[in-house]
């Protein structure tokens, strides 16, 4: 069974009060996470936590991209503009009247660890504005 939490609050203000409520329940071993693309606030807020309690607590933190939580779709990045990947490398893509078959965003049923890397540090595609 997978526990799900979900909230329309930001990054910044629900991430502290639902680990505080996960380390409560459950006992963590390591930590995994989607590093991007996406909104950067977001990623660099996740990051910063989630290093910030790999560290305190010694866990080890690994990473991989969005597209491994929706079979591999567009990712709605500003305006028109969506990221894809394509072969392993992920980009920008202007898509106008194209009808997008976008898949929701969901945990697998089981964890493939290969999926994932020791490297977290965000995955910023797009320069910042």
């Amino acid at each position: 069974m997978i526990d799900q939490y979900q909230s329309n609050e930001k990054t910044s203000d629900i991430l502290p009060s639902l680990f505080k409520k996960i380390i409560k329940e459950y006992t963590i071993n390591r930590l995994f996470y989607a590093k991007g693309p996406g909104s950067f606030m977001a990623i660099k807020i996740t990051y910063l936590f989630l290093k910030t309690i790999s560290i305190t607590k010694n866990l080890q933190l690994f990473a991989t991209d969005g597209f491994t939580f929706n079979q591999n779709s567009p990712i709605k990045a500003i305006g028109n503009l969506y990221f894809i990947k394509k072969d392993g490398r992920i980009s920008t893509q202007k898509i106008g009247d194209i009808k997008l078959t976008q898949n929701s965003f969901a945990l697998p049923q089981q964890l493939d660890i290969t999926c994932y890397s020791s490297d977290s540090e965000p995955l910023y595609v797009l320069p910042a504005l």
